[in-house]
């Protein structure tokens, strides 16, 4: 579904967002802001051998933005995503996936990431850092963040889910795959996996 508004309310929002999530010194408190899990997107990527570039989703997943009122820099991010929730679309590769060979989702349930800092790289864009932790290996990743929404959500006037305060971002990364644990084939299968994240949030 595609949404549109008024260009004078994206330019605001916009400007709103800059500088409460990546400027100076906030007016207000806002958060935690939690995932909308309707309309969150976690994706990863890869190339299969040199022959077709593969993508696949995690379907079930927690997570919350807590911004802090005097110093956004100070802000934390923290999601969990269930390992077994992992889909590409065709359930054997799935199945293998998920086995000793890849992610061992019996033995590690859980995938999460935990920010530890966040920097302004734009007017509305900034880089996350945080602890990604895949099969109980945990290594440093960066987040390159898109705001591309704060404020009331457009559909908030007629449906009683979208009241309250909604962000709306985008998140982009890229790792190799066998700093976890989960390197099976590399480098004949990619190494580099690429994390794209769409998601909304609210605070209500």
């Amino acid at each position: 579904m595609t949404l549109r508004t008024k260009p004078r309310f994206r330019f605001a929002a916009a400007v709103a967002a800059a500088f409460l999530l990546f400027g100076a010194g906030a007016a207000q408190a806002a958060g935690p802001y939690k995932l909308d899990k309707g309309h969150t997107d976690i994706r990863f990527g890869w190339n299969h051998a040199g022959v077709s570039d593969q993508s696949g989703r995690f379907n079930q997943f927690d997570g919350e933005l807590v911004l802090d009122e005097k110093d956004p820099s100070k802000s934390t991010l923290k999601v969990t995503i269930a390992a077994a929730s992992l889909s590409t679309g065709y359930e054997p590769l799935d199945k293998h996936m998920k086995s000793a060979d890849f992610f061992e989702v019996e033995k590690f349930p859980e995938i999460s990431f935990v920010s530890t800092a966040i920097r302004r790289t734009g007017k509305s864009k900034a880089e996350v850092t945080g602890d990604l932790t895949i099969r109980d290996v945990t290594r440093p990743v960066t987040l390159d963040v898109d705001l591309v929404h704060m404020g009331k959500h457009p559909l908030g006037k007629f449906i009683d889910h979208y009241k309250g305060e909604w962000l709306g971002f985008k998140a982009n990364t890229t790792i190799l795959r066998s700093d976890f644990g989960v390197g099976r084939f590399a480098p004949l299968t990619s190494d580099r996996v690429t994390i794209a994240i769409n998601t909304e949030m609210a605070f209500k």
